[in-house]
């Protein structure tokens, strides 16, 4: 368990994550750009359908033909649009964003279990964490009172 990796694992995932979101924000901006523009096509469209009808109603065949095959095609462009809005994202960016998001996450996960063994070992072996703290510890307890030792002792024989 290293705070190292997590961190790093932490920061993949939020990349990832910001990746994937502006990917699927780019693709919902695309669509909705596409969407707006069929949608003012197809208000065109009826448009064209209504003034044909009034066309027919003033005259009976030349412009009524011209603005109802209008209308029909502002509305098949219309409905080309929508197809093609409806599209779902580029396949390799969000795959590959997707990929680095689950890599990132079964390592975060491999690093919580690794981190609850050490605590688990701790709690049931509390000696068994101490004792790499405890013996260099030990040690310079006992150099320093080697020294102050030997300090005690000299300063007791000089004024002697």
């Amino acid at each position: 368990m290293n705070t190292e990796n997590i961190v790093r694992h932490l920061r993949v995932l939020w990349r990832t994550d910001r990746i994937i979101a502006d990917i699927r924000l780019r693709h919902l901006l695309m669509g909705l750009g596409l969407r707006a523009f069929a949608a003012l096509i197809a208000a065109f469209g009826l448009l064209m359908l209504e003034l044909s009808a009034y066309f027919a109603l003033v005259q009976i065949w030349s412009a009524i033909a011209a603005a109802a095959i209008l209308g029909a095609v502002n509305f098949l462009i219309a409905g080309v649009l929508f197809v093609i809005a409806g599209r779902p994202p580029s396949g390799r960016d969000i795959e590959l964003a997707n990929e680095i998001h689950d890599a990132s996450i079964e390592a975060l996960q491999l690093e919580a279990r690794a981190l609850q063994a050490q605590v688990s070992g701790a709690v049931h072996h509390p000696l068994s964490t101490v004792a790499p703290v405890l013996v260099p510890l030990i040690a310079i307890i006992v150099k320093n009172l080697r020294k102050t030792a030997k300090e005690t002792a000299a300063s007791s024989e000089a004024p002697a």
